[in-house]
This record gives C-alpha cells, structure tokens and sequence, in this order.
C-alpha cells in the first residue's frame, strides 16, 4: 500500500478491505488449496494495491473478485496446466434414468445406511440425524441438546466416523456372505 498516497489509501480500505473474505473464498474455490489461496489472494490484494489509480468507482467487490479470478488463473496456468484444460464431457455426466434395477440398488443403500446408522450410539445418532437429516445448524443442535457448539461439533465428528465405520464393516460382511 506504499504505492497509494493518503486519500487512495483511505479510500482503498474503504472500499477493498472489506471484501477480504470473499476474495480469499474464491481464490480458495479455484485452487482446491488453502495455502495455495493464501498466496493469490494476497498476490491479488497487491495487484489490486498496485492498479487502484485505475479504480474509478462502481462496484470495489466485484473489481477485487475479478483481479482475484485473474490471479487465480494465472496461477493454475503456470502451477497446473493440465486442471484448465479439462472439459465438460457431457457423455461422461448424463443424468441417470431411474430403471427398476437402478431403483432397487437405491433402496438397497438406504435401508445399508439405516442399519449403519442404527448402530451409532444415541448420543451420536442424534446428532447426525439433526444435522445431516434435518439440516439444523450446529446451533440449532446445541440448543435441541442442551449441549455447547464445542461438544456438537466434536460430537458430529465422532458420529461421522462411527457410521462410516459401521458402513464399512457391514459392507465387509455383506461380501464375505457373498463368497
């Protein structure tokens, strides 16, 4: 910011600084990679430093996303070549038609994650069930519990690992069975 004389400098924290959540989120999107994102959006912030003298007004949010994106993409062009150069292969991602076998297997599954989850504990199914069925917030859960944010979270964490746990062990028995 040593580019900027007092009044751009103002106004650049006015103006920019507040969009540095946004412009690190994208940067984060982009390059799958938090310290990866780290490094463009700061590299982005000084671009953005460097050419606000070109800055006339309108939207300072959408300025820094789009110096943000550029930065971005010219990372991946020198760091990742290959990931710009992947197309969309519509072949590849046609949406299924459901077909009675499709259906069945679907069923199949669901009724293996009720049994999986069935096996969680209480505690913790109860957890699950509000969060990733009921779509409550980690809030939301705390108070539904009575238990602090804290003990959700790490509650939902061991859940999540028991019922993939018990997926697995019961996809292994499901196969020895078959055998």
């Amino acid at each position: 910011m040593n580019d900027l004389d007092a009044e751009n400098r103002l106004r650049f924290e006015q103006l920019v600084l507040p969009h540095i959540d946004a412009a690190f989120n994208l940067a984060r999107w982009l390059l799958r990679s938090r310290e990866d994102a780290e490094d463009a959006s700061q590299e982005a912030f000084l671009r953005a430093c460097r050419f606000f003298h070109g800055f006339h007004g309108g939207d300072a949010r959408a300025w820094l996303l789009q110096i943000v994106r550029n930065t971005c993409y010219s990372w991946l062009e020198k760091n990742r070549p290959r990931e710009l150069v992947v197309e969309f292969d519509e072949e590849l991602h046609l949406q299924p038609v459901a077909t009675p076998e499709s259906i069945a297997i679907a069923d199949e599954g669901r009724e293996h994650l009720n049994r999986a989850l069935e096996s969680v504990p209480p505690r913790f199914r109860e957890v699950l069930v509000l969060r990733e069925l009921e779509g409550c917030s980690y809030k939301e859960i705390a108070a539904i519990t009575s238990i602090p944010i804290g003990t959700v979270m790490s509650s939902l964490s061991r859940a999540r690992r028991q019922l993939h746990s018990a997926l697995a062990n019961s996809s292994q028995k499901e196969a020895v069975r078959e055998v």
